[in-house]
């Protein structure tokens, strides 16, 4: 046996003050954790209460039968989910919601970032320019759809003025089935591609310069530098805009109540505008759980679906 194989003995006070050290480092650990929770414990209890609480109570009165006149919810179970999947009203409203939002998630990425290419040369005034493409995104929703009230009235209206020199007859845009949805899509579309395009400009004006100067260097034009250098490194910002375009414009409200109120018929009643229905006009408290909860769980598998697709896509650098 050499002398690396014999045990390593310590003396008794160097023990103590190792095991001394480590009791204080569990208590220092301790008190850590006790300031963390102390910090930590009013934004978690707000969030249970505003946001998680809500969610549990609203799955509970899915599953039951309330005016909410009566003195408690009679429970029903699943009967709600299994009515509102076979209505065929809901199969019609959930097709306007998505046609809706693939409007606008489609348009306001496409001319925002046709816009924020347009912001980011060096044109004279575009600092006014941008000023003016965000205004509508901070305007209430009910001034925007009086705007275009006005906008879209066929007898007295902006756009009549423009296209009768023309000889052209606009139509009635709210009062026509074939007409309404696409003139919110017009109004939305007005309203939040200004906040698409300041993202997408951010982005632009964040990539690195020696890319694309390398890039020019080597013979690429314009459009090939864009499609093969900037579009791809713009990816954590399109996902970004995807999201929050989704989930915003599912909860589209405001707009929809002011200017059609769901209507004509129910041309342009969506998933939102139905909860509303359900909920404060018929007090069917049960039935608009129900389509709540419906609604919640597409845009948790959307959003899901989008992460999953973007994951492999998407590189931050």
């Amino acid at each position: 046996m050499t002398a690396l194989d014999l045990p390593v003995r310590t003396h008794p006070d160097e023990r103590r003050q190792v095991a001394a050290g480590n009791q204080e480092q569990r208590r220092r650990r301790r008190r850590e954790y006790r300031l963390f929770a102390l910090l930590v414990a009013p934004n978690l209890l707000v969030i249970a209460v505003f946001a998680y609480w809500p969610i549990i109570y609203n799955a509970y009165l899915s599953l039951t039968d309330w005016n909410m006149i009566a003195a408690r919810p009679k429970f029903v179970g699943l009967t709600n989910y299994v009515n509102t999947l076979n209505d065929p009203a809901f199969h019609k409203t959930l097709w306007i919601t998505l046609a809706f939002t693939g409007l606008i998630v489609v348009g306001s990425l496409v001319i925002g970032l046709a816009l924020a290419v347009l912001f980011d040369q060096p044109l004279k005034g575009r600092g006014v320019v941008r000023t003016l493409s965000f205004a509508p995104h901070i305007l209430s929703g009910a001034a925007v759809a009086t705007i275009w009230l006005f906008i879209f009235d066929p007898g007295y209206g902006l756009l009549r003025a423009l296209i009768e020199p023309f000889g052209a007859e606009p139509p009635d845009w709210m009062n026509n089935s074939g007409w309404a949805l696409p003139g919110l899509v017009i109004v939305y579309l007005w309203k939040s591609v200004g906040f698409t395009a300041l993202i997408y400009l951010a982005g632009l004006q964040g990539l690195p310069k020696e890319l694309d100067e390398g890039a020019a260097i080597d013979g690429a034009g314009t459009w090939t530098r864009f499609r093969r250098i900037k579009l791809p490194l713009l990816a954590p910002v399109t996902f970004f805009l995807l999201i929050t375009t989704v989930i915003g414009t599912f909860q589209a409200f405001d707009v929809i109540a002011v200017m059609t109120g769901g209507g004509p018929g129910d041309a342009t009643t969506t998933l939102s505008w139905s909860i509303y229905n359900e909920g404060f006009q018929a007090f069917n408290a049960g039935r608009a759980a129900t389509l709540s909860i419906i609604m919640f769980v597409i845009l948790l598998i959307v959003t899901a679906v989008q992460a999953r697709v973007m994951e492999r896509r998407v590189h931050y650098k």
